[in-house]
């Protein structure tokens, strides 16, 4: 089973715009979310996955996720049947310091919004924090994106 092990910050400002490599534009939407799982559908300009999420460990770092590349036509066609409102968003990459962090800025019902993620190898791992991180959020459901398409921020 694959797993995911990450941690979320809030973003206090925008210097991580000229830090990041690329940036993609992603719109995404949840056929399913029930008993803290979610079937998620994420469409970008390069390629639609599939992903199945499970609920967070304890600490709300650690959790179980598949992924599958589909088609984008497939991926469009399963957006347009996702419940609540669609995620857009556009996703920074920014390498600090031997990480990768991922900062999305919300755009639609979440304007405003930017939340860093990064993906670590284990729990406990170290990293250095850009200064662009604010208030850490990891294991707070209110910024989960599929709360965050049930609800605006």
């Amino acid at each position: 089973m694959g797993q995911e092990i990450e941690r979320k910050f809030l973003v206090k400002d925008m210097s991580f715009k000229d830090m990041s490599y690329a940036v993609r534009k992603i719109t995404q939407g949840y056929l399913v979310q029930a008993n803290g799982w979610s079937v998620r559908i994420r469409l970008t300009d390069v390629e639609g996955v599939l992903t199945i999420k499970g609920p967070g460990n304890e600490t709300g770092v650690s959790r179980y996720e598949f992924n599958q590349v589909i088609p984008m036509e497939d991926a469009r066609e399963m957006l347009a049947k996702c419940s609540g409102n669609l995620i857009e968003k556009c996703r920074y990459l920014v390498d600090f310091k031997g990480h990768l962090f991922e900062v999305d800025e919300f755009y639609g019902n979440n304007q405003g919004l930017i939340i860093a993620e990064i993906e670590l190898e284990r729990e406990d791992e170290p990293f250095e924090k850009p200064a662009f991180l604010g208030e850490e959020v990891t294991g707070i459901p209110c910024y989960y994106n599929s709360y965050l398409a049930q609800h605006s921020k």
